[in-house]
């Protein structure tokens, strides 16, 4: 994938997900006005009209968030939508094609941290290693959809698996790098775990706006491999 197909698929991606994002708001009438804007910026970036003042202004707006909401209420997903967009903004202010590409492998290394350090944190943890943390998520915390969910919390097996095999996903997600069919199943792997967070525990915008740093990745992976061919 070339560095400008990457670029294009990663704002058109991140329009449908900031649109999406925005008319939650606007169905209930919070600031409406802000997230009117946020739309219109949305739908020129999807149509290429004036792309990069688009992004500039979905970038100001997300800033503009985080003091009118007093920070990422949103946590994680926020982050990453201010990253992505942060990323996308400088590879269009960057002078040159060297510089564009430094923004956008900074996004995709950022996704490699992502992963490996939200597994590493587990993987050290007593409670995460015998597969109570997932419990205690299932049991006590006001994230599962649907109180039928909290069943799950005895099930210890199963979570004792999901536990290590989310866990193991994470930590060694950087290797995957050193092979694009590798590569690719990890990103399927992960948009699953993702997906189930969604369908568990209403996490949704994590699915959709971690997929949008997906394309920086795989372009990433294979730049390189580009470079490095030559050198061996």
């Amino acid at each position: 994938m070339s560095f400008e197909d990457t670029l294009r698929l990663t704002e058109l991606m991140l329009a449908f997900v900031i649109a999406q994002q925005s008319l939650e708001h606007l169905s209930v009438r919070h600031s409406p006005w802000l997230f009117g804007l946020r739309l219109v910026c949305c739908a020129c970036l999807a149509i290429g009209v004036f792309g990069p003042v688009a992004v500039w202004g979905l970038w100001g707006i997300s800033v503009l968030m985080l003091h009118r909401f007093q920070g990422p209420y949103n946590g994680g997903s926020d982050k990453m939508t201010i990253l992505i967009l942060s990323c996308v903004s400088l590879a269009h202010l960057a002078p040159n094609v060297f510089w564009a590409e430094m923004a956008l492998a900074y996004l995709a290394v950022q996704l490699v941290l992502s992963y490996f350090v939200s597994g590493w944190i587990k993987i050290v943890n007593p409670e995460w290693q015998s597969g109570r943390a997932l419990s205690d998520v299932f049991r006590f915390s006001a994230y599962p959809v649907s109180e039928g969910l909290r069943d799950w919390a005895d099930r210890r097996l199963v979570l004792f698996l999901m536990s290590w095999a989310v866990m193991l996903l994470e930590v060694l997600f950087p290797l995957t790098l050193l092979n694009a069919q590798a590569l690719q199943l990890a990103l399927l792997c992960t948009a699953a775990f993702h997906l189930s967070n969604a369908c568990f525990f209403g996490l949704n915008r994590f699915f959709w706006i971690w997929l949008c740093a997906y394309p920086s990745l795989i372009w990433f992976q294979e730049r390189v491999f580009e470079v490095a061919i030559p050198v061996w």
